[in-house]
C-alpha cells in the first residue's frame, strides 16, 4: 500500500526530519485505519484530548487505538493531512498537524519528546471543525 497524501512544511532541518518519523506513522495510522501505526506514533502513557462539545475529553492510547479497526474510510483518496510546523526544542517538539476528513476538519496539537527509541508523541489535543 502506498503512503498516504501528506505535505509537510517547505523547508525542514534534520531535526524536524526526525520529528516528521511519528507524525508519518500517525498519518499511515489514519490512512490505513490501522492502530499498531499509532502504537509506533505515542507513547504508552500518551493521552488524547479535546473539548467535544463543551465537556473535555481525554483518551488513554489503548482507547484511542479502538477506534482504529483495520478498514480505511471510503473516501481515503481525498483526504488530506498536512505539517504546519514543527517547533524543536532539545529533547521537546511541538508540531501542529491539519488533517481534512471528509465534512470535518481536525487542528492537531501534537508534544513529542526524543526517546532511546526515537522521537515519539507524548501528547495530542486536538479540535475539530466543519470542512
Amino acid at each position: 500500500m502506498t503512503a498516504t497524501p501528506t505535505s509537510s512544511p517547505p523547508s525542514v532541518n534534520a531535526e524536524q526530519a526526525e520529528v516528521l518519523v511519528p507524525i508519518e506513522q500517525y498519518f499511515l495510522g489514519h490512512a490505513r485505519d490501522d492502530a499498531s501505526h499509532m502504537r509506533q506514533a505515542f507513547l504508552p502513557t500518551a493521552h488524547i484530548e479535546s473539548m467535544r462539545e463543551g465537556v473535555f475529553t481525554s483518551w488513554p492510547l489503548d482507547v484511542y487505538c479502538e477506534r482504529f479497526k483495520g478498514t480505511p474510510a471510503a473516501d481515503e483518496a481525498n483526504r488530506r493531512r498536512t505539517v504546519e510546523w514543527i517547533d524543536v526544542g532539545g529533547l521537546s517538539a511541538s508540531a501542529k498537524i491539519t488533517l481534512v476528513h471528509g465534512p470535518v476538519t481536525f487542528t492537531d496539537y501534537f508534544v513529542l519528546l526524543k526517546t532511546a527509541d526515537g522521537w515519539k508523541i507524548a501528547n495530542k489535543a486536538f479540535h475539530g471543525r466543519p470542512s
